[in-house]
């Protein structure tokens, strides 16, 4: 939580270790979400000044902007504040509306009765109201949404003056050129359009048919910013319509899909899943609910993020800030690591173990390490060596590594590389010990017990790092590491002091103990040494496959 990240699913931050791609809405993601209207188009000229429109132009605007809306204003009394409310787009236009074109929602709806509403949708991305004028029962539509949609539906447009123009296919490009160099500049652009319904339609429109979606009057464009938190560079085109096959060769080069359907989000994130990606998606709306489900790991906004898109996400990104993302991403490739580190050591002691019985065993027909002091060393290093290294921090460098993928194996070589090297460090000298030993440190069982032990802890040091050969960077950050360590050794000598007959031990005294520690100590320069040793990228099992 102090991270601004609240996981729904737990499995979720193992999963965000291994992210390669992260797909993210625009709006109120990679944006404020604080949407302002910038500039107004009547005709091809923009519109400096509202007192330069003609008045039944400037009514039409009105009507366009306080019938077609879901938005709504509230004042408290007449000095007060003005609270608009609704989606962004929405509260963008009626406080431009109210605030520079004097528009009075109250006057207006006197004098118009609503006859019918077609709601804005994501796949049409319009929306249009149906209404009587009171005065002289005409009929009337107005239409609202992507400027694209709304201009291929006019035929006309008003300018300033109150005159209307022929859209001829020069006008057109015209007009088509001014949205695309609004798009140009990740600005939003919204049309609206009217139409005066002809007497010989109005039994249609009085009988809910489907009214005629051509012969419109554009009555103007209007530019909407909203703030950006990131700046996108790249751009490319994504369609539904290609086949599969050009999906899956296209989908590795977008970069920003504008435009874009639910569906077509929906199949970019199962293409890039395809591929092998471990998909992120960032969303805070309701129709994207679909692709914050299919993607491997959903994140929706705490603040601007819809219900639907919450019960559908993983984790909720409280401050709906994208940086945010990035700490999650952090954190999750920190949780991925400290697995990481966790196996690698407890290999080492499985693998050291199981040899070290194994082999005197066989040659000697004796097993130094005794039934209860394994237990006793799974018990420690299982519990405690886990807690260690968990509780490491995520550092910068985690950030400045690839993404480790689906496909890559969870014991990497460098693992393999360490975890080796340590092992036969361990082996090889609690085996030297009982027989080349006994001269030098009269060596006993207890011995070769209490050294094992310390070399597994002087090597949760070296599993703090897997490639950096400095594993004392950030130790003094580390209290909780440093803790645990401390906790062990004392618990060890508790153990080999102490509890002699439940442990069958006996007690060592100062110079054995610094022989122990001594023999222990070299695992540090013998893991810096190993980690000069420069590894393969193919996976080690790789090699022991026929």
């Amino acid at each position: 939580m102090a991270d601004q990240a609240m996981v729904r699913k737990l499995s979720a931050c193992e999963t965000m270790g291994s992210a390669t791609t992260i797909c993210t809405d625009k709006t109120g993601t990679l944006t404020l979400n604080q949407m302002k209207v910038t500039k107004y188009w009547l005709g091809k000229e923009p519109v400096e000044d509202s007192s330069s429109i003609d008045t039944p132009v400037l009514k039409l605007i009105q009507q366009g902007v306080d019938l077609n809306t879901t938005g709504s204003i509230y004042r408290a009394g007449s000095g007060s504040e003005i609270e608009f409310s609704g989606s962004p787009t929405d509260k963008a236009i009626l406080s431009w509306a109210v605030l520079e074109l004097d528009m009075n929602m109250e006057a207006i709806n006197q004098y118009y009765a609503i006859l019918h509403v077609e709601a804005f949708n994501s796949v049409k991305k319009r929306s249009r109201v149906l209404m009587r004028k009171k005065a002289d029962n005409t009929i009337h539509v107005h239409w609202k949404g992507a400027a694209e949609m709304i201009l291929a539906m006019c035929s006309s447009y008003y300018e300033a003056s109150g005159s209307i123009k022929n859209l001829d296919d020069g006008e057109r490009m015209t007009f088509e050129h001014i949205i695309q160099g609004m798009a140009a500049s990740s600005l939003r652009c919204i049309a609206f359009a009217h139409k005066q319904i002809p007497e010989e339609e109005q039994e249609i429109s009085e009988g809910r048919q489907k009214l005629k979606e051509d012969s419109l009057n554009l009555i103007g464009l209007v530019r909407i910013k909203d703030p950006c938190r990131l700046g996108l560079l790249y751009k490319a085109k994504y369609s539904r319509n290609y086949t599969p096959e050009e999906r899956m060769e296209k989908v590795d080069k977008i970069r920003v899909m504008a435009r874009s359907s639910p569906f077509d989000k929906l199949l970019m994130v199962q293409c890039l899943k395809q591929k092998g990606h471990v998909v992120v998606v960032t969303s805070d709306g309701i129709n994207d609910a679909p692709a914050l489900k299919d993607a491997d790991i959903g994140f929706s906004m705490g603040i601007q993020g819809t219900e639907v898109a919450k019960e559908s996400s993983d984790i909720i990104i409280l401050d709906d800030n994208f940086a945010s993302v990035a700490t999650v991403l952090k954190w999750g490739r920190c949780v991925y690591n400290n697995i990481q580190k966790f196996i690698q050591f407890e290999l080492t002691v499985n693998v050291a173990a199981l040899l070290i019985n194994f082999v005197a065993a066989v040659s000697a027909g004796e097993v130094p390490l005794k039934a209860v002091q394994l237990l006793w060393v799974n018990l420690i290093m299982e519990t405690l060596g886990a807690l260690a290294l968990a509780l490491e921090q995520p550092t910068k460098e985690l950030m400045e590594k690839p993404p480790v993928g689906q496909k890559k194996p969870l014991i990497s070589n460098i693992m393999w590389r360490n975890l080796l090297a340590q092992a036969l460090y361990q082996i090889a000298i609690l085996l030297t010990l009982p027989f080349k030993g006994g001269s030098l440190f009269g060596v006993s069982e207890t011995l070769i017990f209490n050294t094992f032990v310390l070399c597994l802890v002087f090597n949760e040091f070296n599993a703090r790092k897997l490639e950096k050969k400095n594993v004392f960077t950030g130790l003094h950050k580390n209290k909780p590491f440093l803790g645990i360590i401390g906790i062990t050794i004392f618990l060890q000598a508790v153990m080999v002091e102490i509890l002699k007959k439940f442990a069958n031990t006996e007690r060592l005294n100062w110079g054995k103990w610094g022989a122990c520690i001594r023999i222990a100590a070299a695992s540090w320069p013998i893991g810096w040494v190993v980690k000069s040793i420069p590894v393969s990228e193919e996976p080690f099992l790789s090699y022991l496959k026929w």
